[in-house]
C-alpha cells in the first residue's frame, strides 16, 4: 500500500472566529448561495453573526434545523432544502452528527462543505466521512467522500460557552487517537484513505494524546467558567485538528469498534460518541495486553475529567446477553477492531470488557 496523508483545505479557529466565516468561504474561493444546516442551540448563537459575516461579502444564505440524527431519512431532507434554495456550498454548524449529515448531504450533491463546529465533542469536522446512523440512534455505516472539507472553522468563544459534559465526550474521543493510529501503524493496516499512516500523522496522533493529558483538566475549568484560555485553545485543537488528521489518516483499532458495539445496547442511547469510545479505549488496551502503568495513566485521565470508566457509567448493566451482543457487533466482518494484529474473537472481546469494567470499579 502507499501512504496516504489527507486534511482539510484550510483549518482557521480563534475566539470569534465566526465573524471571519464569509471571508474565509472566499478565500478558499467558496459562494453562494449557502445552506447553513444547524442544531437549534447553534442557530440560536450564531445567527448575528452570520447575517454579519455573510453581509460583508454579499453572500445570500438560508438556515434549516437539523432534524437530530445522522441519518439516511435526514441526509435526504438535507439534500431537498439545498436543492430548494439553489445552494452553492453547504456549511455545517453544531455538532459531530449535524456536520456527519452535512457532509453526506454535500458529497451526494457534489457541493463543496464547511465544517463549523460548535462544540468539540468528536473528531469528525476535519475528516473526508461520515458516521451514519438509523434513525433511532443506532451504528449503520461508515460513508466516505473524495474529498476533506474546503474550510473547517472554529469558534473557540462558542466551544467555551457550550456544555462542559460536550467538550470532555470530544476528549474521550480524543483519547483514543494515538492508541488506534499505534496499532494500526505497527501492523501496517490501511488508515480511513485506503493507504499506510505517515510520520507526520502517527506524531499528530501522539501530539493529541499528550495534549490532551497535559491541558485537559484546565480546560474543562475554563470551559465551566465560560473562558477561552490557551489551554482551552490546545485542547479544542487536539480535539478537532489533531484527533481528525490522526485518526483518518493512521486508522481506528478496537475503541471505535466497541463503540459501535455498544450502540447495539439501548441503554447506551443517552451517552455521547466519545464517552463511549472512552471506555472502547480502555478495552483496547487490556484486549492488547498493554502495561498495567499506562492502563493506570488513561484510568486516572478519565477520572479526573469525568470520563466513563464502567459498564453502568454507559448505562450498561453486566449482563452477559448484552455483553456478548455488543462484543459480537464489535467483531461484525469490516470492523475497525480487525486491525489489530491478531485474530480477535467475541469470546476474546466479551472478556476484555468484562476486564475493563472491573479495573475501573477498582479505581472508584
Amino acid at each position: 500500500m502507499l501512504a496516504v496523508f489527507t486534511a482539510p483545505a484550510r483549518y482557521v479557529q480563534g475566539a470569534d472566529a465566526t465573524e471571519s466565516l464569509g471571508r474565509e468561504m472566499r478565500t478558499v474561493g467558496l459562494g453562494g448561495p449557502v445552506l447553513i444546516v444547524a442544531g437549534p442551540s447553534a442557530a440560536a448563537a450564531l445567527a448575528p453573526a452570520w447575517e454579519r459575516t455573510f453581509c460583508d461579502v454579499g453572500m445570500a444564505y438560508t438556515v434549516r434545523t437539523f432534524g437530530g440524527e445522522s441519518s439516511l431519512a435526514e441526509i435526504d431532507r438535507i439534500v431537498a432544502a439545498a436543492r430548494a434554495v439553489g445552494a452553492a456550498t453547504v456549511v455545517g454548524a453544531g455538532g459531530g452528527k449535524v456536520l456527519d449529515a452535512t457532509r453526506a448531504a454535500a458529497d451526494a450533491l457534489h457541493l463543496p462543505v464547511v465544517c463549523c463546529p460548535t462544540v468539540v465533542s468528536t473528531d469528525a469536522p476535519c475528516s473526508a466521512l461520515s458516521v451514519i446512523y438509523t434513525d433511532d440512534g443506532v451504528f449503520q455505516e461508515y460513508r466516505f467522500y473524495r474529498r476533506n472539507p474546503e474550510l473547517v472553522l472554529l469558534d473557540t468563544r462558542v466551544v467555551a460557552s457550550g456544555p462542559p459534559r460536550l467538550f470532555v465526550a470530544g476528549m474521550g474521543d480524543a483519547l483514543s487517537t494515538y492508541f488506534e493510529a499505534k496499532t494500526c501503524a505497527d501492523a501496517r493496516r490501511a488508515n480511513m484513505r485506503g493507504g499506510t499512516t505517515t510520520l507526520a500523522a502517527l506524531a499528530l496522533a501522539e501530539l493529541c494524546y499528550r495534549t490532551v493529558l497535559a491541558d485537559g483538566v484546565a480546560a474543562l475549568r475554563a470551559v465551566r467558567a465560560k473562558v477561552v484560555t490557551p489551554a482551552l485553545e490546545r485542547v479544542a485543537e487536539a480535539n478537532t485538528l489533531l484527533s481528525g488528521l490522526g485518526f483518518e489518516s493512521s486508522g481506528l483499532a478496537a475503541a471505535h469498534a466497541v463503540h459501535n458495539g455498544l450502540t447495539a445496547a439501548p441503554g447506551t442511547h443517552d451517552y455521547l460518541h466519545g464517552e463511549k469510545v472512552a471506555f472502547g479505549t480502555l478495552v483496547q488496551l487490556v484486549l492488547e495486553g498493554r502495561p498495567q502503568v499506562l492502563i493506570d495513566e488513561v484510568l486516572g485521565f478519565c477520572k479526573a475529567v469525568g470520563l466513563p470508566t464502567t459498564l453502568a457509567a454507559i448505562g450498561v448493566a453486566d449482563e452477559g446477553s448484552v455483553v456478548a451482543k455488543v462484543a459480537a457487533r464489535a467483531c461484525a466482518p469490516g470492523e475497525t477492531i480487525h486491525n489489530l494484529p491478531f485474530v480477535v474473537t467475541p469470546a476474546a472481546v466479551a472478556d476484555a470488557i468484562r476486564a475493563a469494567d472491573a479495573l475501573g470499579r477498582a479505581a472508584g
